[in-house]
């Protein structure tokens, strides 16, 4: 669960690695490695962004719209598990 300012060097280190990842992209590019190798690569990238988005929506429904400080129903509770769940089913 991605709280924005707790997890702030945590997702600004995830970002980074993803930017690594995108300029090992662009050298492979660079120097027309095997396409096989750079699909790889680009699979990996897109993995690593699924992750964060999951990570920072999940956060966003658990601060934003499920505040636990309003003391949500349990009904509220798993409607918004539920979402989160769909939501990283489809980022896989």
């Amino acid at each position: 669960m991605a709280d924005l300012v707790k997890d702030k060097a945590k997702l600004i280190a995830r970002v980074r690695r993803i930017k690594g990842q995108l300029g090992a992209v662009e050298r492979s590019l660079e120097k027309v490695d095997d396409c096989a190798q750079i699909l790889q690569t680009i699979a990996a990238c897109r993995g690593a962004l699924d992750g964060l988005m999951s990570e920072v929506f999940e956060g966003h429904i658990r601060m934003h719209i499920i505040d636990q400080r309003s003391h949500p129903t349990a009904q509220q509770s798993r409607a918004a598990q539920e979402l989160i769940d769909v939501a990283k089913a489809y980022l896989r």
